[in-house]
């Protein structure tokens, strides 16, 4: 700054000479200090009075942010020229302030310089952001007024404008009377077709009339196929581009990830000539979604080995892998990762590894992980409440709910979620009840279906069936499955069989996909004896090709995912577990269990119900975890379905008689059987 010091030390023709030739590369200009500096000048050299100087001077302003200098020292200019009025409408329009581009427009039609072919472009892209329609439209018929509707920059605007809206015969209309069309114009044709009005037909029409299409062109196009899910499309017109940059074989990979074409995906992702993280970041999500968590972590390996180092995609991606399927070891060893390589806890990180843990059942580590946030953000207290709520935490969930209030972060109705699931498994009626009728009175929050299906829930489990029923018949919106199912459990559990046929009846009419409703009205039947009625539920099943979804749990061992089935018969080890779950049936005898039968349906005998809950899937996870890893390992499973209460009752007794703690992950909550008692009390 020493410089400009020194220049009013110089003669004023040197003065003027310096400010002119720094004015002629606006850019040049870095901070407002020199702009001061030079408007000093300026005015000392009378150049404050110059066109050049002050609309050049006006661009720095732009490039800085500094629009209210620049329309401080316009208003100073006695009669600006149209160079001076663009220049200033193009500033503010470079800073996303396009009412102000609208007043000086308004104001410039008003003066003897009037707006001319530079003007127009500004003006019409400010109508497009202010989506001013109408006023656009106007704009338009004054350009035939003035003769300037067929100018090419002001026509590509008016294609782009009339595209904003959705308009794309407007578009194209324009676009076909301009004399002259050059790649600008026939590119923002093609995106006006696609970006406000999804036709591909016409986009594609339009790609296939213009000439000496760029790859830019190229990109769109193949790009526009894979976000309307035409994979195939795009990828034959991926094989027919000239030139193929990287950008778009990362399109087509990103397509055959999004739409779960997987293995396409993989032999496409092998073929690539060169691969940045972008690519090895979509590979590994798109295994990710198709829950192929061991290939996913053997594809960051893969990675690793080619000097590519992850970013916050890449790990939360993985740490999601491993939340799914309640891959522990594999999540603490990306933890160690993170920490080896000083990548730091930024709060995204921070937040898959609090999800993590909390979703693998090792809560003192998620707590761990959030405590070490300086300032959690809401997704960061959302997935720390999830945590102790789906863990049985209720308590912990309503403290931590509390300290969150107290702090500068908003709950939003995730947070309320979390809060009154904790609610629900441990039976706190009154907190829920406060809580629901808080949200619009205290946090401003609408309840969503979700949180009219938790108080379902709560009211349901605690016995208040009347005062569920009358809160569904109070939702504003349509009650959802998750709705009337909770309903159903909860007529099942206190054996309202009336009330239990409101709710199916309203189920069947969802026609959703689930027959597990109708298996539990079966047995709600059956267990109220009508089974003539058990009899009718079965047909109707039959009727309706609906069956129960099928168990399935899972247990990592040694990085390795290990999934059951009911009765399943193709693991390696089979044999083993088969004598393991004879050894917990002798166990079980000895204890006096009695298998509880009622989760099978009626007409199976009742040797078949036994051993049909004696290979429920849950128990095989168990059993293998038993045989396979060392004494005192904590045994962690992950089930699709709520856990029965015959699997609850042996997993207790199991956990006592083997001294083991073992942590179930059902489809609602975690149950964590230690010394023969279970987290959540039996009230699930």
């Amino acid at each position: 700054m020493g410089f400009f010091k020194t220049m009013t030390e110089v003669p004023q023709t040197q003065q003027k000479q310096l400010a002119l030739s720094l004015l002629k590369t606006p850019q040049s200009i870095k901070c407002p200090k020199q702009l001061r500096s030079i408007h000093v000048i300026l005015l000392l050299t009378g150049l404050h009075r110059s066109s050049f100087a002050v609309g050049n001077f006006i661009t720095g302003c732009a490039n800085l942010g500094l629009m209210n200098y620049a329309h401080q020292l316009f208003d100073q200019m006695p009669e600006p020229n149209s160079f001076v009025w663009n220049t200033l409408i193009r500033g503010f329009q470079q800073n996303h302030e396009p009412r102000k581009v609208m007043d000086f427009y308004d104001r410039m039609r008003s003066e003897r310089v009037g707006p001319d072919c530079f003007t127009y472009p500004f003006v019409i892209r400010a109508c497009t952001e202010l989506a001013e329609h109408v006023r656009g439209k106007c704009v338009h018929g004054l350009l035939f007024k003035v003769g300037l509707e067929l100018d090419m920059f002001i026509g590509t605007s008016l294609i782009e404008f009339y595209g904003g809206f959705g308009d794309a015969n407007a578009a194209r209309r324009v676009f076909d009377e301009l004399p002259v069309k050059d790649k600008v114009a026939w590119t923002v044709l093609l995106s006006s077709c696609v970006d406000k009005c999804s036709d591909l037909e016409a986009a594609r029409k339009v790609f296939d009339e213009m000439p000496g299409k760029d790859l830019v062109v190229w990109n769109i196009m193949i790009f526009q196929y894979v976000k309307a899910g035409d994979v195939r499309n795009a990828y034959e017109l991926f094989t027919l581009a000239p030139v193929k940059d990287l950008l778009m074989y990362n399109t087509v990979l990103g397509g055959y990830a999004r739409h779960g074409e997987v293995d396409m995906m993989l032999n496409f992702f092998h073929d690539m000539p060169a691969k940045d993280l972008v690519s090895w970041n979509t590979v590994i999500g798109g295994l990710v979604r198709d829950n192929r968590i061991k290939e996913a972590m053997n594809c960051f390996q893969q990675m690793l080995s080619e000097n590519i180092s992850p970013n916050e995609i890449t790990l939360v991606s993985l740490l999601s892998a491993c939340a799914q399927v309640g891959a522990l070891d594999t999540g603490r060893w990306l933890h160690s990762y993170i920490d080896r390589n000083n990548r730091g806890l930024n709060v995204v990180v921070a937040t898959g590894l609090v999800d993590m843990y909390s979703k693998c059942g090792d809560l003192e580590s998620a707590d761990y992980v959030f405590n070490k946030l300086q300032n959690p953000d809401v997704v960061a207290w959302n997935a720390m409440i999830m945590g102790f709520s789906m863990n049985g935490q209720s308590k912990k969930t309503l403290k931590l709910f509390t300290r969150m209030k107290s702090g500068s972060v908003m709950p939003n109705e995730v947070t309320i979620l979390g809060v009154l699931c904790a609610c629900v498994h441990a039976g706190f009626v009154n907190e829920g009840r406060e809580l629901f009728n808080s949200m619009v009175k205290d946090l401003g929050l609408a309840p969503k279906v979700e949180h009219y299906g938790c108080m379902v829930d709560l009211l349901g489990r605690a016995g208040l069936l009347d005062e569920a029923y009358k809160l569904i018949q109070s939702m504003p919106m349509e009650p959802h499955t998750g709705v009337w199912g909770a309903l159903l459990g909860a007529c099942k559990l206190h054996k309202n069989v009336e009330l239990a046929e409101t709710a199916i009846k309203h189920l069947n009419e969802l026609e959703h996909e689930d027959g597990g409703y109708l298996t539990m009205m079966s047995n709600i039947y059956a267990n109220a004896e009508r089974w003539d009625d058990v009899a009718r539920t079965r047909q109707l099943m039959r009727t309706k090709g609906v069956d129960k979804l099928r168990g399935c749990s899972s247990i990592e061992v040694n990085g390795e995912i290990h999934e059951f089935g009911v009765e399943d018969k193709v693991h390696p080890r089979l044999k083993e577990i088969h004598e393991m779950i004879d050894e917990i049936l002798s166990h079980l005898r000895l204890a006096g269990h009695v298998a509880s039968r009622s989760e099978v349906f009626f007409d199976v005998e009742d040797e078949e119900k036994d051993k049909a809950l004696l290979y429920h899937s849950e128990k095989m996870a168990v059993a293998f975890g038993l045989i396979a890893t060392t004494k005192g390992t904590v045994i962690r499973v992950v089930k699709n379905l709520r856990i029965c209460g015959d699997c609850h009752a042996v997993m207790k007794l199991v956990s006592e008689t083997f001294e083991r703690e073992i942590v179930i992950r059902d489809r609602s909550r975690f149950h964590h059987f230690k010394n023969g008692r279970c987290s959540c009390g039996d009230y699930w």
